[in-house]
């Protein structure tokens, strides 16, 4: 092993008592090894860069596949269902990924003082993007991982160094796209805006009339800007919200299976069996069994 970042954050992760994953002393900096494949795992992404130092991952969102690997990154500009798999990694070189929640609001300051503001490539932004992370961004990520070693700096220095990676994510290639989802007064922006009002209410019907109105976008437009930054529909970002919130709620409450199909909004409970069926490969009360047996064996 001979790049310095996977060597940092193989020592950080060497020296814990627990296993992966590890939130660190950096509020927002969070840090993952996989020593073996693992199996796919659906989750709600946020907002984050995703720096793989070692190893390979993919993940899908919606009908989008994305594969990254050392020396790249996935950019997450929009809360959105996916499924993601560690798919290269070995016990004697296990899959390292840092991941950095981005605050939009930050990097929205950090255009606002850009000399140049960077210029989307298309009217249509991508929610998610792979991009090479090598350069000022590698430095720092690796300045980052080295910093807790130094808790006392961290208040101070880690807030710098995470602006310094947003500045060289928007001067990047997809700099453009990046700033079109951060930037408040943009049709990106807008939507993102309609896909909290379809979180805070995924219970409820989904109107999309009502939600092109929150984007201040006519139906259509609304409808092809929201594909092109979550890779779904509304409805089907809807539906995936339901089916991951009715999983949580089996798996940390024990509800039983009806009373979390009638908890997410469903009103037929056949219905949501055949979904969520359908998108984690077997049936509710069986799936919410086997994910408590493999976190019981983990």
């Amino acid at each position: 092993m001979s790049d310095p970042l996977a060597q940092a954050i193989l020592r950080y992760t060497q020296r814990q008592p627990t296993p992966s994953p590890y939130q660190t002393a950096i509020d927002g900096v969070y840090i993952l090894r996989s020593d073996n494949p693992t199996p796919p795992t659906y989750r709600l992404a946020s907002p984050a860069i995703c720096v793989v130092a070692q190893g390979a991952k993919w993940a899908t969102f919606g009908a989008d596949r994305l594969e990254y690997r050392a020396g790249q990154a996935l950019v997450v500009g929009v809360e959105a269902p996916s499924l993601g798999r560690v798919f290269e990694a070995r016990p004697d070189a296990p899959c390292l990924v840092l991941i950095v929640e981005l605050d939009l609001a930050m990097l929205r300051s950090v255009v606002e003082q850009m000399a140049h503001s960077p210029k989307a490539a298309s009217e249509s932004v991508r929610g998610v993007l792979v991009t090479d992370f090598g350069g000022p961004l590698a430095d720092c990520a690796l300045r980052l991982v080295r910093l807790l070693d130094t808790s006392d700096a961290i208040p101070t220095v880690a807030p710098l160094v995470i602006r310094e990676m947003g500045y060289w994510l928007l001067a990047g290639p997809h700099g453009g796209d990046v700033a079109r989802f951060a930037l408040a007064d943009s049709p990106s922006q807008r939507v993102m805006n309609a896909i909290r009002a379809l979180r805070e209410r995924y219970a409820a019907p989904v109107h999309v009339d009502e939600l092109a109105g929150v984007a201040q976008l006519s139906r259509s437009a609304f409808h092809r800007q929201f594909k092109a930054l979550t890779s779904l529909t509304p409805v089907q970002y809807q539906k995936q919200l339901r089916l991951l919130e009715a999983r949580r709620l089996m798996m940390s409450q024990s509800m039983a299976v009806e009373a979390a199909a009638f908890a997410v909004g469903y009103e037929s409970a056949s219905q949501f069996s055949r979904e969520y069926a359908r998108m984690f490969g077997a049936p509710p009360k069986r799936d919410a069994k086997q994910m408590k047996t493999m976190l019981e064996a983990g």
